[in-house]
């Protein structure tokens, strides 16, 4: 017996010790919280409350003088019901701009609720009260103030930017119910376009926000981990404020008056046998109907483009994804493919080609090129690697279905071996390729290459090049 309650204290102490080891290295690793994680962050914060201020005055500046255009119209046909509706077009939009520049000051929120924002905010408010976490190191410490201190303001532009957005909002349903009536609903929709992409570049602000980087994930892990942390989080987190959680929220008495499992099924149960034999059949069916509205409404959302804006508007157009991108995420990098046989003219070669284009829009792309063809000889046995041309080249592709798309383009290339670049400049020597065909991508899960672009064009003037050239080209390019 006396063995027995030894083991037993052996394995309690052991336990014991366990836990203050890990305590202590969690402990430790908070002392050593990554300083590099805050400085990131901190420009991370200004970075994206740069862009939101530089974004909202550009859009601003277009809804101005998209409502500028329906005054004069309007003018014509009724000039006291123009000054009525607009006034003074450029000071509101003025003021509205001088809203977001203004220096913020939170007290309520009036935006989204933004999980990893509060997160983060939360974290950052802890370290700051509670600096004997992070070994009390008073350069960590100003570190995590400057920091909160930029989330805190970036988290003010982003509620000013919903103050507009509501402002547009009034404003769209307004100028409707009052241009109907004049028959200037073609540049009201111009309008509530402009005000629909101001939305949604707004939200990807906050969806920029909303993305971690591996490094914050790994910061905010280790705070998480506090016992201490869980429990100020419970108290001062915005996500606390808004279901106001009680204290003693996760014990026993915080359920006590709560109905249980069972009563609710007995409620249930008791309400389905005093609506008849088929009320068990006819709540099926209503459910099984309900589920195909609601699939019917999420494919709608999907073909506009998904449930972007917070309001839950739905758009009377077809919004284009990429107006709402700056013009560096528009681009698309790409790198492909050619190899022809060896002819009597050419040795075995392989066209290398770089290439960027420029979304239009979510089907349709335009950009330019360079290529490089290499020489191989002409056969295996007779390796030879030379420079046999060099080429530019444009490109456009527009989608038709899935992932097949309409390809052309036009070229111009130098076919003939050279040893030096200065060989190529007499662009008399240049020949013309035009080219059409389709194109098929391959989703790749690739870090480096987000997918594989297989083409099959076919040069319509290559029978005009002397000496000819392949008129079927097989292309296999990567986009990055």
């Amino acid at each position: 017996m006396r063995v027995r309650y030894i083991l037993l204290l052996m394995i309690f102490l052991k336990g014991f010790f366990a836990e203050a080891q890990d305590g202590s290295s969690t402990l430790d690793r908070v002392a050593s919280f990554p300083t590099r994680f805050l400085d990131k962050l901190n420009k991370k914060s200004e970075d994206i409350e740069d862009k939101l201020i530089s974004g909202s005055e550009k859009a601003l500046k277009r809804l101005a003088k998209q409502e500028k255009k329906m005054k004069r119209k309007l003018a014509r046909k009724d000039s006291a019901a123009a000054e009525q509706l607009f006034g003074n077009v450029d000071e509101r939009y003025q003021q509205l701009q001088a809203k977001l520049e203004a220096p913020t000051q939170l007290t309520q929120r009036s935006g989204q609720y933004l999980p990893h924002l509060d997160t983060l905010k939360t974290s950052l408010n802890f370290l700051t009260q509670n600096n004997e976490w992070l070994g009390k190191n008073e350069e960590v410490t100003g570190k995590v103030k400057e920091a909160l201190s930029s989330v805190k303001g970036l988290e003010g532009k982003l509620d000013q930017a919903a103050d507009v957005k509501k402002y547009l909002r009034d404003r769209k349903a307004m100028l409707k119910e009052q241009l109907n009536r004049f028959g200037l609903t073609k540049e009201l929709k111009k309008y509530n376009q402009q005000a629909y992409y101001y939305a949604e570049q707004v939200n990807s602000y906050k969806a920029m926000l909303e993305d971690p980087s591996k490094l914050e994930q790994k910061a905010l892990e280790l705070v998480k981990k506090l016992p201490a942390f869980q429990d100020f989080f419970k108290k001062n987190s915005e996500l606390a404020s808004l279901f106001q959680l009680q204290d003693n929220y996760g014990s026993m008495a915080s359920l006590a008056g709560l109905q249980t499992r069972s009563s609710v099924q007995n409620l249930i149960q008791d309400r389905l046998s005093s609506a008849g034999p088929n009320a068990t059949a006819i709540l099926q069916q209503n459910v099984q109907a309900a589920q195909a509205q609601l699939s019917k409404l999420k494919d709608k959302l999907n073909e506009l483009g998904g449930m972007g804006n917070s309001e839950g508007e739905l758009p009377d157009f077809k919004p284009n994804n990429q107006k709402t991108k700056s013009f560096l995420q528009r681009l698309e990098y790409g790198t492909n493919l050619q190899s022809q046989r060896s002819s009597n003219f050419f040795p075995t070669t392989t066209d290398v080609g770089l290439s960027v284009g420029y979304k239009l829009n979510d089907k349709s792309i335009i950009g330019i090129g360079a290529s490089y063809k290499v020489g191989w000889g002409q056969n295996i046995r007779n390796v030879n690697i030379t420079s046999e041309g060099v080429g530019f080249r444009s490109f456009a592709d527009y989608k038709i279905k899935g992932s097949f798309f309409a390809s052309g383009g036009f070229e111009y290339n130098y076919q003939q071996p050279f040893s030096s670049v200065s060989v190529v400049r007499d662009l008399d020597d240049w020949q013309k390729s035009g080219l059409v065909g389709i194109s098929k991508i391959l989703s790749l899960k690739s870090k480096m290459f987000k997918k594989t672009k297989m083409q099959l064009l076919w040069d319509f003037l290559s029978y005009q090049q002397r000496p000819q050239t392949q008129p079927l080209k097989f292309r296999v390019g990567y986009n990055f």
